[in-house]
């Protein structure tokens, strides 16, 4: 029995032709192809790092002290409050990860170094340690400290910064203001002055 030699349609010179023009074309292709992967991933790259998370909710102390800070919002049908999130002089922190899902959220701080504290009107509960606590209501009544939050209206942003800054010389100015900062880095200002109150 003899082996039979596998059919060739073309010429054996015109084979050998086309080959190297195949293999270049072949080499061309994936050049461009590796040229243009690696040019998208380095973009893509450096998109990720030059921009901030465009879903948190974050807290940005600006003062000369460590701060500490206790936030409330409404998780579905409950309200929560958790704290505490130790903040150091000129740094940020992500109090929440993710998409917000709520239009208001609230939000306590404590000055640790020189007293005083970034306050409001909405009562929650809060207590010395670490905590998370379901529900506003009886907050004495169920052993917790009853604290007053300054409210921020995110205007439904999935993304937001609350930025505490120093008290003013005005004192009348001193109270946190409610101005906020165009969407890509949306957030408020809330200046302190112990015992402000915050709409």
């Amino acid at each position: 029995m003899t082996a039979l030699a596998p059919r060739r349609t073309t010429p054996p010179d015109e084979a050998k032709a086309s080959v190297p023009v195949l293999m270049l074309i072949r080499d061309r292709i994936s050049t461009r192809a590796l040229r243009l992967f690696g040019r998208c991933c380095a973009v893509a790259a450096l998109a990720a790092i030059a921009s901030p998370a465009l879903a948190d909710f974050r807290l940005c102390n600006k003062t000369g002290s460590r701060v500490g800070v206790s936030i409330g919002y409404k998780d579905h049908e409950t309200w929560s409050t958790e704290g505490w999130w130790n903040v150091g002089s000129n740094s940020c922190e992500t109090l929440l990860r993710g998409p917000l899902s709520a239009r208001f959220y609230y939000v306590y701080a404590i000055d640790y170094d020189r007293g005083g504290e970034w306050n409001g009107k909405a009562y929650m509960c809060t207590r010395d340690k670490e905590f998370t606590i379901k529900g506003i209501e009886d907050c004495l009544a169920r052993g917790y400290e009853r604290s007053g939050f300054f409210e921020i209206d995110t205007g439904e942003q999935k993304s937001w910064t609350v930025q505490l800054t120093e008290p003013t010389a005005n004192s009348a100015a001193a109270a946190p203001s409610g101005a906020t900062t165009p969407p890509a880095t949306a957030g408020v200002r809330a200046g302190l002055d112990s015992g402000a109150s915050v709409r």
